[in-house]
């Protein structure tokens, strides 16, 4: 049975409403479907290192982040890869998070699976 989850435009405020309020910053970079869009997660820490994470569902049901290996990863890959993507997924939400610690940054992907 798969279970309910979070529309994907409520999933997005909670994520950016508590990164902001810890001190973080995070950004649309490009809105999609408000019910059920993919989301492309950007994740870098003190604006250095990019890392694309896509959350797919699971096995048992749930979702799980996953990343998404470049050759390159830099600002200027990463850019091409997400445009690239939303050219063939129109519904597909772009969201950059800048965060002040890869510590904070997996527990926030653990956090919203």
């Amino acid at each position: 049975m798969i279970e309910p989850r979070l529309a994907s435009g409520v999933l997005i405020s909670a994520i950016k409403r508590i990164l902001e309020a810890e001190g973080d910053f995070a950004t649309v970079l490009k809105k999609g479907d408000a019910v059920s869009g993919a989301i492309l997660l950007i994740g870098q820490v003190r604006g250095a290192n990019p890392k694309l994470y896509e959350r797919y569902p699971a096995l048992d049901g749930q979702s799980a982040w996953q990343t998404i290996d470049l050759k390159e990863s830099n600002g200027v890959a990463v850019q091409d890869y997400w445009k690239k993507r939303c050219a063939r997924d129109p519904d597909l939400w772009v969201f950059e998070l800048d965060v002040a610690s890869g510590a904070r940054l997996d527990r926030l992907l653990t956090m919203f699976i």
